[in-house]
């Protein structure tokens, strides 16, 4: 292997067998894209049997530990939402992702938090002017009135609370970064397991059960007397940062998990699932220096699997700035 002094002049696909593809000498060409990570690979095909959207995970592993299995095992027993909060890279999301598809529980319902979320949105949208100009069309037209249940379409929290045979996977990601008074909104939710559309809980004993939208367009849902109520109660994930504490009442109905950081056993088990066993000789080097860059500040596990997937592709992480750009730190201004 010949280094250039900024990579070396075997690997990926690239041009005249340079693993770069991109040079930045201004210079137009056409070029092969290597083969992205497996973590990487997205299909315009889906897997035999898949719905639209639906995450398999078959190309993700995800590894876990016996005792923190066994608190998701306590939270699936007890019907509670699951806590989970741990360093950037420990996993948090991608845990729900690996309930759903080892559970066979379908797509995961995502319900990613920010400092303007509320609870409404979670549960259903109302598009009120949407019905008002098809009732103008319709009426100008000769027909009837849509029904109002075309105009309202479920949340992923709604979608979760709608009544069926098996639960869905809820995951609400980053909840520390919501309103203060989010999680004691979910509260009521959670306890009563149903929630009301009072825009359907208006209408007239004739208009007892309205079809509403869901995630999947062919499937809408009864509504009766405009409650939902769930039939099997969700698989909710909640993850968390850590960046503020909630209220012991909400504390108090979450099953906590916090996942920690993996050792170094733990990450060659992760680096052979991901790239394969074989991936594991000629890293030693690399799993060094992450172990020894993630004690003084953060790093994340991705990370890792980054800087091992382009050493197997015959790039050389020591030159130039390279290895700092892959395993650099995340705690601290950018």
């Amino acid at each position: 292997m010949t280094t250039t002094g900024r990579g070396v002049d075997s690997g990926p696909q690239g041009v005249e067998g340079d693993w770069r593809l991109f040079r930045g000498d201004g210079t137009e060409r056409v070029v092969d894209f290597p083969p992205a990570p497996p973590w990487r690979r997205f299909s315009a095909e889906l897997p035999t049997g898949a719905r639209p959207g639906e995450d398999t995970a078959a190309s993700r592993p995800y590894l876990i530990g016996e005792d923190e299995a066994d608190v998701v095992n306590a939270a699936l027993h007890l019907r509670r939402p699951l806590l989970v909060t741990g360093h950037p890279g420990t996993g948090k999301s991608s845990l729900a992702y690996a309930i759903a598809h080892e559970l066979s529980l379908g797509r995961v319902l995502h319900w990613p938090v920010n400092s303007r979320s509320t609870l409404q949105d979670a549960l259903y949208q109302y598009d009120a002017v949407g019905r008002l100009r098809e009732a103008n069309l319709r009426r100008d037209a000769g027909e009837k009135d849509p029904e109002i249940g075309e105009f309202i379409r479920l949340g992923p929290m709604g979608n979760a609370m709608a009544r069926r045979d098996r639960p869905r996977v809820l995951l609400i990601d980053e909840l520390d970064k919501g309103d203060v008074d989010l999680p004691n909104d979910l509260l009521t939710v959670f306890e009563e397991g149903e929630f009301a559309i009072p825009e359907l809980a208006r209408l007239a004993e004739s208009h007892s059960a309205v079809l509403v939208q869901t995630d999947e367009p062919d499937q809408p849902v009864a509504v009766e007397r405009g409650r939902i109520r769930c039939q099997e109660f969700p698989v909710v994930v909640i993850t968390s940062n850590g960046e503020r504490e909630f209220p012991p009442a909400f504390l108090r109905r979450c099953v906590r998990l916090d996942l920690p950081e993996p050792d170094e056993q733990r990450l060659r088990d992760i680096v052979a699932a991901h790239l394969g066993p074989d991936a594991l000789a000629g890293v030693e080097d690399l799993l060094a220096q992450f172990l020894r860059r993630r004690a003084p500040g953060e790093l994340a596990t991705d990370q890792l699997l980054n800087a091992v997937f382009l050493r197997k592709s015959g790039v050389d992480l020591e030159a130039g700035r390279l290895l700092e750009a892959v395993l650099h730190q995340l705690g601290g201004a950018v």
